[in-house]
């Protein structure tokens, strides 16, 4: 048997290598990427804090979009014979003032060993058609009937997807099949665009275009992880490749890295094959396509994050009050002032999840261990270890979608949205929606208690169990762009 993971891995390498052939560019951010984390390992010895050389420089996430619930499901189902989840909520549609009319979830692995294996990811969008908003009766009938005529995974990947995930692998000879039908399934079709469709889709939202006016879906990009991301963004630039106007996420400052900074290349014209409505096929391009790239820190808690998107909210006030300031140096100056500078007021705080271990060299004067987690760290009884936000930002994925946008589209703010939560893309679904937060939290839980049994701390377990029964936090009030 070939087991989940080792299918998983494949995938991410032989549709990165699809990638690169279908977006030269591509190529050029991989080089570019390697460079920098080479250099970034050589000179920091604790680089690897946040995932070693060699899982950081395999790591890809990729973006697809769907049109319909039976296409999401049946993605979820070829995801899942890798071994990934749907894994958080995401709603785009309120987080740009352009027109987005999607919802998302990623699919990922969620257990620690998973990740350390392999952490490959796809944030997967859903069309949302009957939104008033942007698609009136007759325009949401016709694109509802244009998707119900497509198939984008074929029943013959669907059958062995479903047998990768009920026995966790497959037979090799049924696992080269698999890879090269949901390989296929990802490839940009050749067929050609009905030009008077497509444009009459992204005059609502290019988005919308990219989704309802093709007849297959294809990877939108495939993003690698790089442990200096402004290094990258000015060699990116050096190299004649032209960038989105900023990085987008916390900005770059003295302290700790957190959650998700994200950038890309700006999409690039794309020939393509049109049929135009005299039934002639001619040449033309799209630009739907970009390069993103990806730092990642460590991952907040719910208060963590309520505590983000204040500082979010307070920097979009300053740049509202002058126009004419950065946003990277006002953010900057924002969060020296309101986020704590140490990863140590992070973990006590309990503004961040980490792992712990036992100290190497742990007192021995016969002291008992103290029964908070300030001071097992302060006195040297434990070590704490931050755990990479595996996740998304709903602000900043929407933010590189409105950067590569070839237009505002339109919206009709008097209408009221289609309600979305994660139930009920749990129902579309027929899969839960993982909550990350309690991934994370679980995942700290249990390597806190691991390592407090190893120390003894009776007194410190005693507590922990204490606060691990108690009510987590509810999610932070939803705001403009902020996580769900």
């Amino acid at each position: 048997m070939i087991p989940t993971w080792r299918l998983r891995a494949a995938f991410a390498r032989r549709l990165s290598a699809l990638y690169g052939t279908e977006v030269p560019a591509y190529t050029t951010l991989l080089d570019v990427t390697g460079e920098v984390n080479d250099e970034v390992a050589r000179r920091n010895p604790d680089a690897g804090r946040l995932g070693g050389l060699e899982r950081v420089t395999a790591e890809r996430h990729g973006a697809i979009r769907v049109g319909t619930p039976r296409e999401l499901r049946q993605a979820a189902q070829v995801f899942a014979a890798l071994g990934m989840r749907p894994v958080g909520f995401y709603d785009l549609r309120d987080a740009t003032g352009s027109a987005v009319p999607v919802v998302s979830t990623a699919f990922r692995p969620v257990e620690p060993g998973e990740l350390a294996r392999n952490p490959f990811r796809v944030f997967t969008s859903l069309l949302t058609t009957a939104d008033r908003r942007f698609f009136d009766a007759g325009l949401q009938a016709r694109l509802e009937a244009f998707l119900s005529r497509r198939t984008l995974f074929p029943p013959e990947l669907l059958t062995l997807a479903a047998r990768a995930e009920r026995e966790h692998g497959l037979a090799p000879e049924e696992a080269e099949r698999f890879l090269t039908l949901a390989v296929a399934a990802f490839k940009l079709s050749p067929e050609p665009v009905d030009r008077a469709w497509y444009a009459e889709l992204a005059r609502v939202s290019a988005v919308a275009a990219d989704i309802g006016g093709v007849t297959r879906t294809h990877v939108n990009h495939l993003t690698p992880r790089v442990l200096d991301i402004d290094a990258l963004y000015r060699r990116m630039a050096d190299r004649g490749v032209t960038m989105i106007d900023e990085i987008q996420g916390p900005p770059r400052w003295d302290g700790p890295d957190v959650l998700l900074r994200q950038t890309s290349f700006r999409a690039l014209d794309e020939l393509r094959r049109f049929r135009e409505p005299d039934g002639s096929v001619t040449t033309g391009s799209l630009r739907v396509r970009f390069g993103e790239v990806e730092a990642r820190g460590v991952a907040l808690s719910r208060a963590g994050r309520a505590r983000y998107d204040a500082l979010c909210a307070e920097t979009d006030r300053r740049l509202a009050e002058d126009g004419r300031a950065a946003r990277q140096d006002v953010a900057r100056e924002v969060w020296e002032a309101g986020f704590p500078r140490e990863e140590r007021l992070l973990a006590t705080g309990e503004l961040a999840f980490f792992t712990f271990r036992p100290a190497a060299a742990r007192p021995r004067d016969g002291r008992r261990p103290p029964a908070d987690l300030a001071g097992l760290l302060d006195h040297g009884w434990l070590t704490a270890h931050p755990i990479v936000y595996e996740d998304f930002l709903p602000r900043s994925a929407a933010g590189i979608f409105r950067s590569n946008l070839t237009g505002q589209g339109t919206r009709d703010a008097a209408r009221t949205g289609t309600p979305y939560d994660e139930h009920r893309l749990s129902a579309i679904l027929e899969r839960p929606v993982h909550d990350p937060f309690e991934i994370y939290a679980a995942q700290q839980d249990a390597a806190l208690r691991h390592a407090l049994e190893a120390l003894g701390a009776d007194d410190a377990r005693r507590a922990l169990a204490s606060r691990a029964t108690a009510p987590r936090p509810s999610p932070p009030p939803r705001t403009e762009g902020a996580a769900p």
